[in-house]
């Protein structure tokens, strides 16, 4: 846990950098450490690797920063492992509520607060392996074809943006990806983060699809609730930021995700619902 030292010299950067005296004053006001944060119901979902039950329990990339977190403010509140569109509901409308991971985008920055970059993930349409070459002639109409997606994820809705306006969505990224090999369609949309995971969760691998197009590039953030006062997040935010700073982040993103570059910066999105 962050000593009363760490607390001022974070609170003082914050301040020295242009981020804000909220964020100062939330930490320098604690009586030592952050052991005061405001309680949180903490939810996830089962999209590994960033987070998935194990054998020994909720368990994942983004799970292991949540825990690094928790000791660090002092919060022993249970990570639940929730249906996405149970936990995605809860953000929305419950006060006190943090959902993690979760897409940025300019649709959601009005609706929750954001912290992260924890990492970044690409969406990618897929298809089954000796597909892409047809469907990438000039003559194929991708956009009037049908594609699967996780219902409710910013996959299907970034397909959408594109273009994409037959989705068929699943209760699951896995169900989402057994519909494919049954040839319920031909194209399905991911985060390519995931892929791999949910392919051999359902007895496939990666040498059984192929990439047709990249959609875009997502950020993958915690999502906190609204009504969620300033200090609580002053504190995860001081948090997150000590450990890129002293390289406790990078260890995590490196153990889960080798070969992928972990986001140096920190950022917090501020719930805009007026804009």
């Amino acid at each position: 846990m962050l000593n009363r030292v760490h607390l001022r010299s974070i609170a003082m950067a914050s301040v020295q950098s242009g981020l804000g005296i909220i964020i100062a004053a939330a930490i320098l006001l604690l009586p030592g450490t952050f052991a005061y944060a405001q309680k949180l119901t903490i939810y996830t979902e089962d999209w590994p690797p960033m987070n998935f039950q194990s054998k020994t329990g909720v368990d994942g990339m983004a799970v292991d920063v949540v825990k690094s977190l928790q000791k660090m403010i002092g919060n022993q509140e249970p990570i639940q492992l929730v249906p996405w569109s149970r936990g995605y509901k809860a953000v929305l409308e419950d006060e006190n509520v943090l959902l993690f991971s979760l897409g940025r985008s300019p649709e959601r920055e009005k609706l929750m607060h954001m912290l992260g970059p924890i990492a970044i993930s690409k969406t990618v349409i897929y298809t089954r392996k000796g597909e892409a070459a047809r469907l990438r002639m000039p003559d194929v109409d991708i956009y009037k074809m049908g594609v699967g997606a996780y219902r409710g994820s910013i996959f299907a809705d970034a397909a959408r943006k594109k273009g994409f306006y037959k989705l068929v969505q699943a209760d699951s990224p896995q169900n989402s990806s057994k519909m494919l090999f049954a040839k319920r369609f031909d194209l399905w949309v991911e985060g390519s983060m995931a892929v791999n995971a949910v392919l051999q969760e359902t007895g496939h691998s990666m040498a059984d699809i192929e990439e047709v197009m990249v959609l875009d590039s997502l950020e993958l953030y915690l999502a906190f609730s609204i009504r969620t006062s300033p200090a609580t997040l002053a504190l995860w935010e001081a948090a997150l930021r000590q450990m890129k700073k002293d390289g406790s982040f990078q260890k995590i993103h490196q153990k889960w995700l080798p070969g992928d570059v972990p986001p140096p910066q920190v950022i917090r999105v501020d719930a805009s619902p007026g804009n």
